[in-house]
């Protein structure tokens, strides 16, 4: 083979060479960029599957509270009756002791 010959299909080489290192750069660079996208997607998606899950137990800890605060109304009903009625007992013992206090004086007098 002719030494021009050989030089040719050397450099031929070369370029194919240098073609197909710059396909796989590119391809690299794709990858890459594909790989970015997803990565910042999946990042995306978490954090609006954070925020979603954040909110919902906000959500249940405000029922939590509001069921917690029923309680505590229905029990402070419940001993504010309880506390009407016996101060209502304890009024009704101080009419009668203060009748048969009047009456004794009344009869002491007589």
């Amino acid at each position: 083979m002719p030494r021009q010959e050989v030089l040719n299909e050397i450099k031929t080489a070369e370029e194919e060479a240098e073609e197909i290192i710059a396909e796989a750069e590119a391809d690299a660079e794709d990858r890459i960029a594909e790989a970015r996208s997803e990565a910042e997607e999946i990042r995306e998606t978490a954090e609006a599957d954070a925020e979603a899950a954040a909110t919902e137990r906000l959500e249940e800890a405000r029922e939590e509270i509001e069921t917690r605060r029923e309680e505590i109304l229905e029990e402070g009903e419940e001993t504010r009756e309880a506390l009407v009625e016996e101060a209502q007992d304890r009024l009704d013992e101080a009419v009668d002791l203060a009748i048969d206090r009047f009456e004794e004086a009344v009869n002491a007098q007589t």
